[in-house]
């Protein structure tokens, strides 16, 4: 057919074109997350973030700090976009390898798009100028204390701090700059550079100060503070330099508690093998949060726990000892999915109770015995140690249940059954020196624990790790479970 009218040739070349130019756009921006079972919108695909550069400006615990976001990563797939988890900050300024990015908020994601797309197997240096907001929320992230700040990020609150990616199955180096008001002290994960003095300006004199970490570590033990603190240095088994950081007034009044950490890590050497990063620490904060957090290399802790009386003083000894078995079980070796959380809780609920065991205090056996028989009842709850069901919305610490503390411990004391104290110990040791400064999962426990047995433990392990209901207990017929209503 011919086109015969000039007005209609142009009218249709004009929509042509249009349609060629639609047909080239790409998809409006939208939020990623890598299909975790309990946090699916975490993580974002295409990319493997090798070190974070953090820089925060702090004025008080009441406003934004100022904050630049810097990381170093490596493509894994073509990206057109690359997705951030970040929320509850503004952002001023994004750049891509030098060059300026566009940068778009859709859900709890930070899309930016760089001029050019970027293919798989190179470099990518990312840096983003944000505000990092404390107020308001009360869902994780920046804790408010009473004389500052401190960070509790887990589960999935990282990115409420800085722009990441953020799910433990990335794990990367870190480096912080905090700058504060002269008269306060910032610490953070990892070993101090020198403090540096910044004089009197158009704004008010400040020190900033810089942390690195010598081993990779997941966003959700990413540890800052600021406060009227004091930092208690003292030297731990082979050298190892420890730091406390508490409220200065405190002090001498958590003195007793400080000096037991020393002697915690070599209880823990001991059993498990070499403290595995570059220094550790408790931070006690002047904050009501509900738990304590080990995050990586300085464990957080609320005050009260060291200052109420109605705690005995064996339970706090035996919480200190949970945290500090974490900087194996959880940050050391680091779970590849949060439905792997039974792993870091299970492990550091066992050397609580083991700790306890030897102060002579509360039995592991009737410990065991006592989580035996409400085994049911706490998977009936909130599913299986190894499958736990998702938390309720806008309760995500709910993930935190019984059944990934002691029901999970369970699992271990029934391992122990089975396989014998020597084989058990050297799973253990094994697990925390394969997969050190790693991820790994459920199946590669069972692995390990099958080749260290010399038996495949597949069949016995499953009902433990997933059954609805409790299997029988080697070498303990008597003990049952009562039945569920």
């Amino acid at each position: 057919m011919r086109l015969t009218s000039a007005r209609l040739r142009a009218g249709l070349l004009a929509a042509a074109s249009l349609t060629l130019v639609a047909a080239v756009l790409p998809p409006p921006p939208q939020a990623l997350g890598i299909g975790d079972r309990l946090f699916p919108d975490l993580g974002n695909p295409g990319y493997d973030v090798l070190a974070y550069d953090l820089s925060f400006t702090y004025r008080s615990n009441k406003e934004p700090l100022d904050a630049v976001t810097v990381i170093s990563a490596r493509t894994v797939a073509p990206l057109e976009r690359i997705n951030l988890d970040f929320t509850h900050g503004t952002v001023s300024s994004a750049e891509v390898n030098g060059r300026p990015a566009t940068f778009q908020s859709v859900g709890e994601d930070l899309v930016l798009t760089p001029r050019t797309a970027l293919p798989e197997g190179v470099p990518l240096h990312i840096t983003v100028r944000h505000t990092s907001d404390p107020r308001g929320r009360a869902d994780g992230g920046w804790v408010t204390t009473g004389d500052g700040l401190a960070m509790a990020n887990q589960a999935d609150a990282a990115h409420r701090v800085f722009p990441c990616n953020d799910h433990p199955a990335d794990k990367a180096y870190y480096t912080f700059r905090i700058t504060v008001p002269e008269g306060l002290t910032a610490v953070a994960n990892g070993l101090p550079d020198l403090p540096v003095h910044r004089a009197v300006g158009a704004r008010a004199a400040g020190t900033t100060w810089t942390y690195r970490t010598h081993h990779p570590m997941a966003t959700e033990l990413a540890q800052v503070s600021v406060g009227d603190s004091a930092v208690v240095r003292r030297t731990g088994p082979h050298g190892l330099p420890l730091r406390d950081v508490v409220p200065a007034a405190d002090r001498t009044r958590l003195e007793k508690w400080l000096a037991k950490t020393p002697g915690q890590v070599e209880w823990m050497e001991q059993r498990v093998g070499r403290y595995p990063f570059e220094t550790y620490g408790v931070l006690i904060a002047r904050a009501s949060t509900g738990f304590e957090l080990e995050t990586q290399t300085l464990s957080l802790f609320e005050r009260s726990i060291f200052t109420d009386t109605g705690y005995p003083e064996w339970y706090v000894e035996s919480i200190m000892v949970h945290e500090l078995a974490h900087q194996w079980f959880g940050d050391s070796v680091t779970p590849r999915t949060w439905s792997d959380l039974w792993l870091n809780e299970g492990h550091a609920t066992w050397y609580e109770a083991l700790y306890a065991d030897g102060l002579g205090k509360y039995s592991l056996e009737r410990r065991m015995r006592e989580a035996y028989q409400r085994s049911d009842q706490w998977r009936a709850a909130g599913g299986p140690p190894a499958a736990p069901r998702p938390a309720a919305p806008g309760e995500k610490i709910g993930l935190f249940r019984p059944v990934v503390y002691d029901g999970a411990a369970l699992v271990l004391y029934a391992l122990r059954q089975k396989i014998g104290t020597a084989a058990f110990d050297r799973v253990q040791r094994r697990w925390v020196a394969e997969y050190a400064d790693s991820v790994a999962g459920t199946d590669d426990f069972v692995r390990l624990a099958s080749q260290e047995a010399g038996t495949d433990l597949t069949a016995f392990l499953q009902p433990w790790l997933y059954g609805k209901t409790t299997p029988p207990m080697p070498g303990h017929p008597d003990w049952s479970t009562p039945k569920r209503v």
